[in-house]
């Protein structure tokens, strides 16, 4: 193996890699802005004499169209219109059906569903596409995104390792053998790895990542409360109306039993009876929300009731041999705070609704708003009994221009409310505006089955793989183009396409292979265990600051060369760098970790504080899985 020098091109990459280690852990910058800082940089010194080999000025910007950039930009566009159908909401609901709402059953179940699908799609598409159920499982129940995210996040990276086909460098492994084998005699030839021979180690790796989360995550995971969430904006709604006109009460889910003397009355006499609201009814599987007011109670039933848990107990379970739940059941995705809550509608001059009361218009079936409450003047009128008020028949008052009412709705029936009535002036603004799309979730089913099958069973680009799901979502109509835009991440677009270039260079200049020789002359004399550890150490280094592929390339021939003259397995050590690039949990760097950055508004020292620890039990773990399969 020929020795490298160093050369003032190697020192100069060398300068830029602390440079990006300095602005990436002192945060002077935004990390996006750094790295796309260090790329002008490194453009820049190009063009200084005897720096004309570090990087091809024509190529710097080829990284915002790589495979890997585009194929993220595709990814996040998939993930948006699946969650637009409401898929993904529903996913998020199930998961908390089987995992509570503790962060201690929640994050197994998130992060072990999203490690084994990592296992056989791209880790980052697995990431991407469990990111909106994490954030409605956040929202629900009131644990900060960045609990759970990071989690998520480090298992989809741990998952690559369980298949020959989970990441890239297992991928790759195969193909740098076979070309290794040209150079060897007849009896050191390699054997190419089979695609669940690598399956224990991964297992143990992933099982290490949640492991070690829910034991320690209290202590190693930041508890920041992601500003501006759609459940913390609804919450505060909900507050101000409470503390505005007085209207303090709770949703309860109710079961019916058969039997019960209920049983054939109608919604309007039961909430007028007992100062209460039925929000919603579900019978032998038909769920209703927003009832027409004559709907008569079959059984078994179950009825989420709005008011007073004094009255809903007292009056109204008791009495009629009634159970309430404990918490939401049926209803809990229907009455989620990201999907409905208490709003402020107006009644203007010149409204049709003038002179007409909530019964006149069916308001619950015409627009989905059920009353609660009508602030006329200084008084407010509420059809539910609150510590406050009285109860008042208001389902009979006339409606009078500038008449504030006070209502319970879905937020995409308020949504469509709020672009197309002018009967009602929408006061309320601070809710999730988005409008679901749950009759194309056919389209977006079919299209994200197109381009996983594409993945797995063609020979296309990846990315490209990923674009035909994307465009073909964007073509059926289920997120419009405009929509697609707001989906991608451009910060996490621009901090990985900027840094391409500088893994490149790294790469180019010889200064990888220079640090590889070091740190291996180093290691000369060690016993096999050892040279394998420092394989892997090296390869974990490489891996945080130049491409995973980059460093499989670069190190897996180094690797061959070492076991051989070592007396050890080459493909063991070969798979030894091919397993331990994805050790990438320290920064950033790495696709997944930017891409779960800026949703859960992590820092680098969270990464450092959180991904050290993990740096290291990937490298006893997986060091210890090689020793006991291989």
């Amino acid at each position: 193996m020929e020795q490298l020098t160093l050369t003032f091109e190697m020192m100069a990459v060398l300068g830029l890699l602390g440079l990006t280690v300095l602005l990436f852990v002192s945060e002077i910058v935004r990390i996006d802005v750094a790295a796309l800082s260090v790329m002008v940089l490194l453009g820049a010194l190009s063009y200084v004499p005897g720096l004309g080999n570090l990087a091809d000025v024509t190529q710097l910007f080829d990284g915002f169209a790589s495979n890997a950039v585009v194929s993220i930009i595709a990814v996040m566009i998939i993930g948006a219109g699946l969650d637009k159908t409401g898929l993904m909401s529903k996913v998020a609901s199930l998961i908390m059906k089987k995992g509570g709402t503790t962060e201690g059953r929640i994050i197994p179940i998130v992060s072990g569903v999203v490690g084994v699908i990592s296992s056989f799609m791209q880790n980052v598409g697995a990431a991407a596409l469990f990111l909106p159920v994490v954030s409605r499982i956040s929202s629900r129940t009131g644990i900060p995104l960045s609990r759970l995210l990071m989690p998520m996040g480090f298992c989809a990276i741990l998952g690559g390792t369980i298949t020959m086909v989970g990441s890239s460098p297992l991928i790759l492994l195969n193909d740098l053998l076979l070309s290794a084998n040209t150079m060897l005699p007849d009896g050191q030839k390699m054997e190419p790895f089979g695609l669940f021979d690598v399956t224990p180690v991964g297992i143990m790796l992933v099982l290490t990542g949640i492991l070690y989360f829910v034991l320690f995550g209290r202590w190693v995971l930041p508890a920041k409360r992601d500003r501006g969430s759609d459940a913390s904006s609804a919450q505060t709604m909900q507050a101000y109306i409470q503390r505005t006109y007085g209207l303090k009460a709770d949703i309860f889910e109710v079961r019916v039993p058969e039997g019960s003397i209920l049983i054939g009355q109608s919604l309007t006499d039961i909430m007028v009876a007992h100062h209460l609201y039925i929000l919603g009814t579900s019978y032998r599987g038909k769920k209703v929300i927003a009832p027409m007011a004559d709907t008569t109670i079959e059984a078994p039933a179950r009825l989420a009731v709005l008011g007073l848990r004094r009255v809903v107990q007292d009056e109204f379970a008791e009495p009629y041999g009634l159970e309430i739940m404990p918490a939401l059941d049926v209803f809990s995705e229907d009455f989620a705070p990201t999907q409905s809550g208490v709003a402020e509608v107006v009644v203007p001059p010149g409204s049709t609704m003038i002179g007409k009361s909530s019964k006149d218009l069916a308001m619950r079936q015409t627009y989905g708003l059920s009353l609660l409450g009508i602030h006329r003047g200084e008084e407010t009128l509420s059809h539910v009994e609150t510590e406050d008020h009285e109860a008042t028949h208001i389902g009979i008052v006339p409606f009078q221009a500038g008449d504030t009412l006070v209502v319970h709705t879905q937020w995409e029936k308020l949504t469509r409310l709020k672009r197309a009535s002018r009967d009602f002036v929408v006061v309320t603004s601070d809710f999730p505006q988005e409008e679901l799309r749950p009759h194309k979730v056919g389209w977006a089913l079919a299209f994200f089955a197109v381009a996983l099958a594409l993945i797995l069973f063609t020979d296309v680009r990846l990315s490209l793989c990923l674009l035909v799901g994307a465009v073909g979502m964007i073509l059926s109509q289920v997120l419009s183009i405009d929509e697609a835009y707001e989906a991608v991440g451009w910060n996490t677009v621009f901090l990985l396409a900027s840094l391409i270039p500088l893994g490149q260079a790294v790469q180019a200049t010889g200064t990888a292979e220079w640090i590889a020789q070091g740190v291996l002359t180093l290691l000369d004399g060690w016993p096999l265990w050892a040279l394998q550890t420092g394989l892997a150490v090296l390869a974990t280094g490489f891996t945080l600051v130049m491409s995973n592929v980059g460093a499989t390339v670069l190190l897996v021939p180094l690797a061959v060369s070492i076991a051989i003259a070592a007396g050890g397995d080459p493909a063991i050590f070969a798979l030894t760098v091919a397993i331990s690039t994805s050790n990438s949990f320290l920064i950033p760097t790495h696709q997944v970790n930017a891409l779960i950055m800026g949703p859960a508004g992590y820092r680098v020292v969270d990464f450092v504080r959180s991904g050290g620890i993990m740096t290291i039990l990937f490298l006893i773990v997986s060091m210890t899985g090689m020793a006991l399969f291989f």
